[in-house]
């Protein structure tokens, strides 16, 4: 089993008010010279997950930083106009929460951070900040939604949200 020590958000760069199937995404992919989604998991805006990569495989969605982390997409990131724009439904962030507390649980310690968070740091300051972007890609800020809640078990643990970590427990995403 490989080393996993990040999980990496991204959009689809699709717009919200358009669809992208897992089929479609894997041959955008194939155009691309990549051999099949870069992606190890992919939520569609109805909140259905599915494994377009296994989690064993290297993946192809961050150059740099594949050999350690695992890829998860999400369907859109473009407003109607092709403007980036958080364009998740409220399925979809709830699979995307599930998904990354599951992979916390297996992967202790992982960080959680979105592909425009690894862009290089330009002016060596420590901190990647908007203008040096390579991407707006997952189009919201990653870091800040999910420093609240650092891994799965400080989740499942805390007091108030152990019937939401029940029900997580439910629904596990394999």
């Amino acid at each position: 089993m490989r080393i996993i020590n990040l999980i990496v958000v991204h959009c689809s760069a699709t717009r919200g008010d358009s669809t992208l199937s897992p089929e479609a995404l894997d041959l955008m992919h194939r155009r691309r010279g990549f051999n099949g989604t870069g992606y190890h998991y992919y939520i569609r805006k109805d909140g259905t997950v599915h494994l377009t990569r296994p989690v064993e495989r290297i993946g192809a969605h961050t150059k740099g930083f594949n050999a350690h982390s695992i890829g998860i997409c999400y369907e859109g990131g473009l407003d109607c106009r092709g403007r980036p724009a958080d364009t998740r439904t409220p399925a979809q962030r709830a699979t995307l929460r599930q998904l990354v507390w599951q992979l916390q649980e297996k992967f202790p310690g992982c960080r959680v951070c979105g592909h425009r968070d690894l862009s290089p740091d330009l002016n060596g300051n420590g901190e990647i900040e908007p203008e040096e972007w390579v991407k707006q890609c997952p189009c919201f800020e990653v870091a800040k939604e999910f420093k609240k809640f650092k891994n799965y078990k400080e989740f499942k643990d805390s007091g108030e949200s152990t019937a939401q970590a029940e029900n997580m427990d439910e629904h596990r995403v394999n």
